[in-house]
């Protein structure tokens, strides 16, 4: 957890964080390994043979999936007295608390929920499940920032 001020919190996912960096660089320098081995005809009679362009082509192709897997690292929850943002691998949200009936961590679920009002549910994969004790602290201060912030 990191704390901006008095009442802001920010948190991020611990754990995927372990996974995430190695399998991205581990595929960038596959598909670079590989890249090398294209060389020579294709081998399929005279379709032609490999050149320059493809062996960069499968380093962008290596970059491009690392940078995907680097997406996970993406999430992150930011709540203060008055609001709470939330960012997903794809999206995001800001919302009032006034719009949210409560923060969620049920269990075997793999990361919190916020529910809103309108019986709409927002996860929030900052805090997953894997991360355990900080993901049930985070869960517990925001709980405390949105009963503060509705009882205000």
């Amino acid at each position: 957890m990191k704390v901006v001020d008095e009442q802001t919190v920010t948190y991020r996912p611990k754990k995927i964080r372990w996974v995430a960096i190695p399998v991205a660089a581990a595929v960038m320098v596959l598909f670079t390994v590989l890249s090398f081995g294209l060389t020579g005809s294709a081998g399929f009679g005279n379709s032609g043979s490999f050149q320059r362009g493809d062996q960069a082509a499968m380093i962008g192709l290596g970059i491009l999936i690392g940078l995907g897997v680097l997406a996970f690292l993406r999430p992150r929850v930011i709540a203060d007295a008055e609001h709470i943002r939330v960012r997903n691998v794809v999206g995001g949200y800001d919302l009032p608390w006034s719009v949210v009936r409560k923060v969620r961590f049920d269990r075997n679920s793999p990361w919190a929920q916020l529910e809103l009002l309108d019986d709409e549910q927002i996860s929030v994969h900052a805090l997953q499940a894997a991360d355990k004790d900080y993901a049930v602290d985070g869960v517990r201060t925001l709980r405390k920032l949105h009963a503060e912030a509705v009882d205000a």
